[in-house]
């Protein structure tokens, strides 16, 4: 079992500057190699304060000449938003600052807030057609010459400049067969997300990634891994998982406000839906979010991704955004790297 760490900057409000965040991020990176994680991962969001993150780039190029073993992943550039050469071009020159440490996660996107502000009001689920298209182009520009004449893109005889050092891993997000059988066809390695959901769900998303593996016989297995927001508290701490519970609380009511696109945001900012409309959505109650994601003390959350190895997942993911301040997810992944990461060594 391999070890991530998925993070970006977030701000809840105006008292914590953009600077700070950026060091706080530096900081839990930087802890994250010493405690033998294999990546970290950066995504792509636009003009929302509470996932800053308007390109991974410039963050996973500063990490890496900050660190020396841990790969930088871009989990992920939103496909649609991209043109291929950019892609390509971007993701080399990482890999060459880097070394070969550059990973490129790809996503066909998902809040519609970002697509009418980025891709003209496109459907945010037609942004799929961006991501399918874009995979193999992005690898023939790493090989050399190339010219594309597709539905989205087109352009003359052109090359990735500079070239990758070695050609990167590249991951799809995934959740529907489709996109399974899209990215196990084309040799992608497959990040998945349950969100709130409980382990029935890891199940349900790793038998499709299976389903895709036995349509696809003669392609090498690529690997699996499963993001869950992750909050670790002391077992001499009974109370503990509520922080974590609570927080998780906000972080997806934030995100329902911002799905649902159905309120202007305020200089970056949108309030969390109010409890009140989750009274009916038992996934919210805060005991299910204890048991839904990964909240617990080190020997429960053991227990947990144990059986996430006993059902094929190669990485596990630990996403710490969730609104709590830095110096809980701090403690919090000392926690982790301290007493769940030995367990798998």
């Amino acid at each position: 079992m391999k070890f991530s760490l998925f993070v970006h900057m977030e701000r809840w409000d105006e008292k914590t500057s953009h600077r700070q965040l950026f060091e706080d991020l530096t900081e839990l990176t930087l802890m994250a190699e010493k405690g033998g994680f294999s990546t970290v991962w950066i995504g792509e969001h636009h003009a929302m304060e509470y996932t800053i993150s308007p390109s991974p780039m410039p963050l996973l190029a500063y990490l890496a000449g900050k660190t020396t073993t841990i790969h930088l992943g871009a989990g992920t550039i939103i496909a649609p938003f991209w043109h291929p050469l950019r892609v390509a071009g971007e993701c080399a020159l990482l890999d060459v600052i880097s070394n070969g440490r550059m990973e490129v996660g790809l996503a066909r996107g998902a809040y519609q807030v970002e697509f009418d502000r980025m891709a003209g009001g496109m459907p945010a689920s037609s942004g799929g057609n961006a991501l399918r298209e874009m995979v193999p182009v992005v690898r023939k520009l790493w090989e050399g010459d190339y010219a594309h004449d597709g539905e989205i893109w087109k352009f003359p005889t052109s090359t990735s400049v500079p070239k990758p050092v070695k050609t990167p891993p590249m991951w799809i997000a995934a959740r529907d067969p489709d996109s399974h059988n899209f990215a196990v066809a084309n040799g992608c390695n497959v990040m998945v997300t349950p969100l709130m959901k409980g382990d029935e769900e890891v199940v349900d998303l790793k038998n499709k990634f299976e389903a895709a593996l036995a349509n696809n016989p003669t392609v090498p297995r690529p690997q699996l891994m499963v993001l869950r927001h992750t909050h670790v508290h002391g077992k001499d701490d009974p109370e503990g998982w509520k922080v974590g519970a609570t927080a998780i609380s906000r972080f997806y009511r934030t995100f329902d406000a911002w799905f649902g696109n159905k309120t202007t945001p305020v200089n970056g900012f949108l309030e969390p839906s109010p409890e009140s409309k989750f009274a009916e959505r038992p996934e919210f109650e805060l005991e299910n979010i204890r048991k839904n994601t990964m909240i617990g003390t080190p020997e429960q959350i053991i227990a947990r991704i144990q059986y996430y190895q006993e059902l094929g997942v190669d990485e596990f993911s630990f996403w710490c955004d969730n609104s709590l301040p830095h110096a809980e997810k701090k403690k919090s992944l000392e926690l982790f790297i301290n007493e769940v990461v030995p367990a798998f060594q």
